[in-house]
């Protein structure tokens, strides 16, 4: 098999089993995934630096790892780790300017080449993945494959795009406050974010945004989201903390009978201004319904803390102040790396406005903010269930990913008399996502509903700390029952 669109309707684990039959080489996945980057982009936008001659030399490599993605291309983002020899900007034009390379592997990029993984380029993201849209200044926006007038998410919207549309099967995605599954959600795709710590975020930091950050991929399947996630898990030296490791691979999971679970849902949005759509409402509906076909208990609920008057408005004040406060360490630490302080003309208005707010939080302000999340998050946690003893408590959360399908593209940008339109924006695209980034519990975007219109809409799913397996064998019961494999966007290779 050779044929460059016989190979994108191939997942990375299908690809991986090619090569190891010896039926086509690495170089071969390689060479096909340029073309259809080559024929695509022009229209997606979704890769930003091309790294082919690299790629095709890696491939063709006698040392290229034997592991179990040996020759799969893959795309890594503008953001969330580097990769020696090639740019690294965060999605800004200051960096951009200054040409910034990369000296060294970030742990997770380093896994990805020992899984086999050959990189072929690196993708569009907004500017220091401070937006759940990419259309940065610096790049342009990254246009869905679905419908090019839409957003395709944020922050790992490049790599979205870039495996929606078949360019490659695996892109790499890091997820802060729904920067995985919101892409994955306006894309069509399988967006796990793991459990804290299960995924190193070194040698450049032991945690990121206080800990809200992971680190992972966006798949067209689920397969593919578990194998990738046994090739890169674990922790390495100097992380602060990290998640227990699995009792069997995670690949085990997908097909795996899950018992009958409790499983509470929900439309209802964690902030009461900000209404659902009704087409993310019926995919809701229709996975409840799947579930129960498959002899879960399936009931309507959701974490009572969402209920309490303040509550949600009170973490929201607090978590501001935080964001606001990493959006200019990030800002100072960008600088630092790339020869010099970034200034109001290096940055879009919406980041030297945030960082501006930042520079301004005192340290007891923080520290301050960081409990009132740590108090949200206890009593959101309370609805899982941690182990036999935990009475009342549910196994999984089913929820909308975002509260409306993907929006169009301009949506987010900068006024003239409101830099911050674009984060008061975000604010009605996260309120499902950004929760289970403070409490690091597992979560994973599923594609199970498509509009009238052709847009992709994902529901989550959300598990206790530690059970990504529950997570998956779900996901592939609602895998097999919708066939959302089996559907090609417009713009596809």
């Amino acid at each position: 098999m050779s044929n460059s669109l016989a190979l994108a309707l191939l997942d990375a684990t299908a690809q991986a089993e090619l090569v190891a039959s010896g039926e086509i080489t690495p170089l071969d996945l390689v060479d096909a995934a340029i073309s259809r980057i080559e024929a695509l982009n022009p229209s997606l936008n979704a890769v930003i630096h091309e790294r082919f001659e690299q790629a095709r030399a890696d491939a063709a490599s006698s040392s290229l790892p034997r592991g179990p993605f040996c020759g799969v291309p893959m795309v890594l983002k503008d953001l969330d780790g580097v990769s020696i020899g090639d740019p690294y900007y965060a999605g800004t034009r200051g960096v951009r300017a200054r040409g910034y390379i990369a000296t060294h592997d970030s742990y997770l990029t380093a896994k990805f080449r020992a899984a086999g993984f050959v990189i072929v380029g690196r993708t569009n993201t907004p500017e220091l993945g401070l937006l759940p849209t990419t259309e940065p200044q610096s790049y342009g926006p990254t246009r869905n494959p679905w419908n090019n007038g839409h957003s395709t998410g944020g922050s790992s919207g490049g790599s979205a795009a870039a495996v929606a549309s078949g360019m490659v099967p695996v892109g790499h995605a890091g997820d802060g406050g729904g920067s995985i599954r919101i892409p994955a959600s306006e894309c069509g795709l399988v967006g796990l974010k793991p459990t804290r710590g299960r995924n190193s975020l070194g040698p450049e930091a032991g945690e990121a945004w206080g800990g809200l950050v992971a680190r992972l991929a966006v798949t067209r399947t689920v397969r593919d989201t578990a194998g990738v996630l046994d090739a890169v898990q674990g922790a390495m030296p100097g992380d602060p903390y990290h998640a227990p490791r699995p009792a069997r691979p995670f690949l085990s999971e997908v097909g795996a009978d899950p018992g009958r679970l409790r499983i509470g849902y929900t439309i209802d949005c964690p902030d009461p201004a900000v209404p659902v759509h009704p087409e993310c409402a019926v995919a809701v509906e229709h996975a409840a319904q799947m579930l129960g076909e498959a002899g879960h208990l399936v009931d309507a609920a959701h974490p009572t803390v969402w209920d309490e008057a303040g509550t949600v408005s009170a973490f929201t004040t607090h978590f501001i102040n935080a964001f606001a406060a990493w959006t200019a360490a990030e800002v100072a630490s960008l600088g630092a790396m790339s020869g010099g302080p970034l200034s109001e003309d290096d940055l879009e208005p919406n980041t030297w406005a945030v960082a501006q707010m930042g520079a301004a939080v005192t340290a007891v302000q923080y520290l301050d903010a960081m409990a009132e999340v740590s108090r949200f998050t206890r009593r959101l946690a309370e609805f899982w269930a941690i182990d036999e003893s935990t009475a009342g408590g549910y196994d999984l959360l089913l929820t909308p990913t975002i509260p409306e399908p993907p929006p169009a593209l301009g949506q987010f940008d900068a006024q003239p008399d409101n830099p911050l339109n674009g984060l008061f924006r975000a604010a009605a695209i996260v309120p499902f996502t950004a929760p289970f980034n403070a409490t690091g519990q597992p979560a994973i975007s599923l594609p199970v509903h498509w509009t009238p219109e052709g847009l992709p809409v994902g529901v989550q799913l959300v598990a206790a700390p530690n059970r990504e397996d529950l997570l998956l064998r779900v996901a592939a019961q609602l895998e097999a029952g919708t066939g959302w494999c089996e559907r090609r966007p417009p713009v596809f290779a």
